[in-house]
């Protein structure tokens, strides 16, 4: 059995967790508020009941807002 591969920022770190694992359990499991991060494979945003497999890398990061003054 694999690892996902995860790469979160603020702190930068990459850890490893047992997979396969949807994006949602994934996301508790690392004790992330699932409304204030993005989590991508690739390119691409992954939705929250995505199946990850042993084998992906993903990264994690925090959604950032801004607006005009």
């Amino acid at each position: 059995m694999g690892s996902v591969q995860v790469t979160l920022r603020n702190p930068k770190r990459v850890v490893e967790v047992p997979g396969p694992v949807r994006v949602h359990a994934l996301l508790d499991r690392l004790e992330l508020n699932r409304e204030s991060v993005l989590v991508i494979r690739g390119d691409t945003l992954v939705p929250g009941d995505v199946l990850l497999e042993d084998t992906d890398e993903i990264e994690i990061r925090p959604v950032i807002s801004g607006g005009a003054t």
